[in-house]
């Protein structure tokens, strides 16, 4: 069965947005804003390994926003050109009862995102990550995420959406990696039990 990997960026108090849905603490989109080169270097080596990218529909217009045509924007970097092709090409699933339609090598599922996400999982389609707060919470909630990939900022935000959902029992996790980038960035990777 493949892993399903929840990885966000985040920070140090725990939420994956500010107050407002503002991301303006993670740096911004692209290699040039802090923290920099590596750390998208990070994010874009991740695309090319997903098999499938799981999305709410909040993360999805955010992405779909930028990253379709960031590679035409001038003075788009070479990191940004690889990144947009990766993202268009990558296969994802939007989970939303509230848009229509999608693009960019993507389907739509407006029915039960636990049942959706079960079956993407038996039917292997290989690493699967999940985005977005309320779909990731679903699925944890449903013990169906194997593995938890916090990017911790070094900033505190106080409020907004946060990165973990309220549980009905405890999930064990054995840490598998850690890693820090310049800037302060760590990133830590956990495995269920």
């Amino acid at each position: 069965m493949p892993k399903l990997t929840f990885a966000m960026n985040v920070t140090v108090d725990g939420y994956i947005a500010a107050p407002g849905d503002d991301l303006g603490w993670s740096g911004g989109e692209g290699p040039d804003s802090s923290p920099g080169d590596e750390l998208f270097q990070w994010w874009s080596d991740r695309v090319a390994a997903t098999g499938l990218s799981l999305y709410g529909r909040k993360l999805w217009e955010e992405m779909s926003s930028h990253w379709p045509t960031a590679d035409e924007q001038p003075g788009a970097t070479p990191a940004v050109i690889e990144f947009a092709r990766r993202w268009r090409d990558m296969p994802k699933v939007v989970f939303s009862s509230t848009i229509d339609q999608v693009g960019w090598n993507t389907r739509l599922v407006t029915g039960d995102a636990v049942t959706e996400i079960t079956r993407l999982k038996a039917a292997d389609a290989g690493p699967m990550d999940v985005g977005g707060a309320t779909l990731a919470a679903a699925a944890m909630r449903a013990g169906l995420i194997d593995e938890y990939v916090l990017v911790t900022h070094p900033v505190l935000v106080g409020g907004g959406t946060p990165f973990f959902a309220a549980l009905d029992s405890w999930v064990n996790l054995c840490l598998v990696e850690t890693r820090t980038f310049p800037g302060g960035v760590v990133l830590t990777r956990y495995e269920t039990r």
